[in-house]
């Protein structure tokens, strides 16, 4: 007890001390330190602030019929919904995933954006790229070798976006469909994608900077191109949105929404 009351004895004093010296200050620089002592406080706060707002939006992207759609109600409700159509709007929602509907504790919901693949609808994805914590890319491996160039393309694409790099947003290639005998694996798409875009490279190399439309250029100078160069972690998956084997695709985004 008698440490607590000294204790309180010299805060006292200390804040007399203060009060003393505040006032002999003239009042341009109490005035002053008032206001840094102001926007320290709201800097700190606005810093932690941001901090605990972290995203929770996982953009599902790809081509048309890559199975997106399924993809994204698999994750909602554990249904593949089938009949579903190609929206010419983006299918968001945010929820609980599906798996996690019975565990018990504090769960983040996660808000999923299936953005359509159709080529003209694309920019729809910018809207969502600011906020977004991670990006899904959706590839159809039972259709992939005939829909490797647009594949490719867009990939690059969303790859060079200043939204996606300078944040080093992460991206899952999703090879979907693989319950199917024909599909093919994931490490032959990552081959192939890389193959293909180390071609789109060297083309647009040849272009002027005023006909290319991406933000930044893939790769090092001089290398051949891997996913491992990227800024941003690009990773590669399998699930098949039909039978409901969409494990890796829920362990990216609780990696990246928690």
């Amino acid at each position: 007890m008698e440490g607590i009351e000294q204790w309180k004895t010299e805060a006292q004093q200390w804040l007399q001390q203060g009060i003393e010296y505040a006032h002999q200050l003239p009042p341009t620089q109490l005035y002053a330190a008032v206001a840094v002592l102001l926007f320290t406080t709201l800097l700190l706060l606005t810093i932690r602030l941001l901090k605990r707002t972290k995203s929770n939006t996982i953009v599902l992207s790809g081509l048309s019929g890559s199975g997106k759609t399924v993809l994204f109600y698999q994750l909602r409700d554990g249904s593949s919904h089938q009949g579903t159509v190609t929206s010419m709007e983006p299918n968001e929602g945010t929820f609980l995933l599906h798996s996690e509907s019975a565990k018990k504790g504090k769960i983040k919901p996660v808000h999923v954006v299936d953005v359509p693949g159709h080529s003209r609808l694309r920019p729809k994805l910018d809207d969502f790229l600011p906020q977004a914590a991670g990006i899904v890319f959706v590839v159809d491996a039972l259709e992939f070798l005939p829909n490797l160039s647009a594949v490719t393309e867009y990939l690059y694409d969303i790859l060079t976006k200043a939204s996606v790099v300078k944040r080093k947003l992460p991206v899952l290639i999703c090879c979907n469909k693989t319950d199917k005998v024909t599909a093919h694996t994931k490490e032959f798409i990552r081959k192939q994608l890389e193959k293909e875009i180390e071609k789109l490279r060297v083309s647009r190399s040849g272009v002027s900077d005023a006909d290319i439309a991406n933000d930044y250029t893939l790769g090092i100078p001089g290398e051949v191109f891997s996913f491992s160069q990227c800024i941003n972690k690009v990773t590669i998956g399998e699930a098949s949105g039909l039978t409901g084997e969409i494990s890796q695709v829920e362990e990216f985004i609780r990696a990246h929404v928690k």
